[in-house]
């Protein structure tokens, strides 16, 4: 087993393409991400622990979310929670390809876990808003409902747009393949994609002590997943149907 700068270098050396992904995840979540995945790879932690690890601590901010009331300290306790969180959802996949254990296996509690998350994070939201939160209108208990809609559309209308991808790409043989592009990744894309990141989503926890505030920032996001799902959707769509022409 090597020191941790080796398989620090070894990680850096692993990494997924940056295309399609923001500025957070790339210069802030990744590179936790790998640190925590060379920690675990030192202490002999498999992948799907590691996954399990980012799930208690999302699904314990969450609850803290739905149970207890809104407050400063529990805003900046609930956001530490889910960033790590969140690196450790990048650590286990970082973890499979250093290790060669990744499998089916894995690859579906990462995708359960992920969707757990989506449907949680919202309906804690929910719980808090009805439970504590002294809202101008009861309307205002639809907003999480509809952020979830937005959110959990993404992530299922996103894997079946890779997956389906693949599918096509499979059944056309080896010989066949999507043109690749050459171009670099823009950093002004990255830049663009930061409102729609997970971990710049989670910064609007750290306004749970002021809940005039917390609602403007949540619902500013949610209006922002919802014009990036549909930019998404007709994207995903033309890709596809482009794959069928193809």
């Amino acid at each position: 087993m090597g020191s941790t700068g080796t398989v620090l270098r070894e990680l850096r050396g692993a990494q997924k393409s940056a295309k399609g992904v923001s500025l957070y995840s790339r210069y802030v979540n990744r590179p936790a991400g790998r640190v925590l995945a060379a920690g675990a790879y030192r202490a002999g932690v498999t992948p799907n622990q590691v996954t399990l690890t980012s799930a208690l601590f999302t699904y314990g901010a969450l609850a803290a979310v739905a149970l207890v009331e809104p407050s400063w300290t529990l805003g900046v306790l609930v956001w530490a929670a889910l960033a790590v969180g969140f690196a450790f959802d990048s650590a286990d996949g970082q973890l499979a390809r250093l290790t060669g254990r990744g499998g089916p296996d894995g690859e579906w509690l990462d995708h359960v876990v992920d969707c757990g998350k989506l449907l949680l994070v919202h309906a804690a939201v929910l719980i808090s808003f009805y439970r504590f939160g002294e809202l101008p209108s009861e309307a205002w208990l639809l907003l999480p409902l509809g952020f979830q809609l937005a959110a959990v559309v993404t992530f299922c209308a996103g894997l079946l747009r890779e997956q389906l991808g693949k599918a096509a790409v499979s059944a056309r043989g080896p010989s066949w393949a999507a043109p690749a592009s050459a171009a670099p990744v823009s950093r002004v894309r990255a830049a663009a994609l930061l409102p729609a990141d997970y971990g710049v989503f989670c910064l609007v926890f750290l306004l749970l002590g002021a809940p005039g505030a917390f609602r403007a920032g949540y619902a500013a996001l949610a209006v922002v997943h919802t014009l990036f799902l549909a930019l998404f959707l007709a994207k995903w769509f033309r890709e596809l149907r482009a794959l069928r022409a193809g």
